[in-house]
């Protein structure tokens, strides 16, 4: 495999953009182009007329198309939705190329298991992940883990100026060019948590051997420590592309536009320990993995939903850590704290839940007011 002429593409699938999944297909001839919002279904087909594209719409589509006999299935729909996708595609035996942490936090050991019984491959497409699975060899003797978070927007901000923070300010990442929710999510360093917790499931790692590192320039990814103290990382321009071509061509690489790194030209790597009083995420990752596959799902969809809001601005930049903090607490309290996340009905139950929890203290914020 050595470029991307070389793919041939099965499905193309988006949740509501027409147009832009429309113009896809035309350029990379799917044979079925699938859109989730089932009310689109008309003008999706109208747009690919004559194309002799297949479309389909809705949710038994978008698993349908994930399940179908290919090479690679890349899965980055974003938040807890990809999960039911993404595991359609494993039990049909596609290896999948995960861009979507999400479904890993929320079902990581469902996918996992079906992984293994069904024989598909999970690769990863996060930088972070893709950098140690470049670095780790043959695994053994490994000691640690390391993932690095550039810091995002607010790593120089104080608590007073992060507390008044717009969403405009936490989409304006410095460094990577993301959607607004993992934008978000980078200024809180909860995407950061959330990758925490991919790497523990990814490579059957224990929470208290992944490190993570607060590196600016973004060039060095990730890190694997071994026995003899050697230290093996990935270091690259901070671009998807390379990681997400590590994805589709592995065990080959496949050639990229990707900028060369010049080293003289960087001079210096700074690296720092998250600060945990103005970035809490880590701490609750940590505190989550301890409390089991139940207290992730809740702080991945707790965090879905102060995001959401905070976004819509019906809460503080600094709510969201809150809302996640105090869903979690009110979970380890519940009836659900001993849920084992083994089936996805089981996963969908606590997504709802975590929302409710959300919601809850969000409809109680300004009774907060000066907290």
């Amino acid at each position: 495999m050595t470029g991307a002429a070389e793919f041939e593409i099965e499905a193309l699938a988006a949740g509501s953009d027409v147009q832009g999944l429309a113009d896809q297909a035309r350029v990379l001839r799917p044979r079925v182009a699938v859109i989730a919002d089932e009310t689109r279904f008309d003008e999706l087909k109208s747009s690919l007329s004559g194309t002799g594209i297949d479309v389909a719409a809705g949710n038994a589509a978008l698993n349908e198309a994930a399940a179908r006999p290919c090479d690679r299935v890349l899965a980055a729909i974003v938040g807890a939705a990809g999960l039911e996708s993404t595991l359609s595609a494993i039990c049909a035996g596609n290896d999948v190329a995960i861009a979507n942490k999400e479904s890993i936090v929320c079902g990581g050991p469902l996918m996992v298991e079906e992984a293994r019984k069904s024989g598909a491959r999970i690769l990863p497409v996060d930088s972070e992940h893709s950098a140690i699975f470049q670095s780790l060899g043959d695994g053994k003797s490994l000691e640690r883990l390391t993932i690095t978070a550039s810091g995002g927007p607010f790593r120089t901000w104080t608590l007073d100026e992060m507390g008044g923070a717009t969403p405009k300010q936490a989409a304006a990442h410095p460094v990577w060019s993301m959607g607004i929710k993992n934008s978000i999510d980078s200024a809180s360093l909860m995407n950061k948590a959330l990758e925490f917790i991919e790497a523990a499931v990814l490579f059957d790692m224990p929470a208290s051997e992944i490190d993570v590192l607060v590196h600016p320039q973004s060039i060095v990814h990730g890190m694997a420590h071994f026995s003899d103290g050697s230290v093996i990382a990935q270091l690259g321009a901070p671009d998807m592309k390379t990681p997400i071509a590590y994805a589709l061509g592995w065990p080959e690489r496949i050639p990229t536009s990707v900028s060369r790194l010049d080293l003289a030209q960087i001079s210096r790597l700074e690296f720092t320990k998250v600060d945990e009083i103005r970035f809490p995420a880590i701490r609750l990752a940590r505190e989550a993995m301890m409390a089991g596959p139940g207290a992730r799902v809740v702080l991945n969809c707790a965090n879905e939903a102060a995001v959401s809001a905070f976004v819509a601005e019906k809460c503080g930049f600094l709510d969201i850590a809150r809302v996640v903090e105090a869903a979690l607490e009110r979970f380890s309290s519940g009836g659900f704290a001993s849920s084992k996340c083994e089936t996805l009905e089981e996963i969908a139950e606590l997504s709802r839940y975590a929302r409710m929890l959300a919601s809850d203290w969000l409809s109680n914020a300004p009774s907060r007011a000066g907290e």
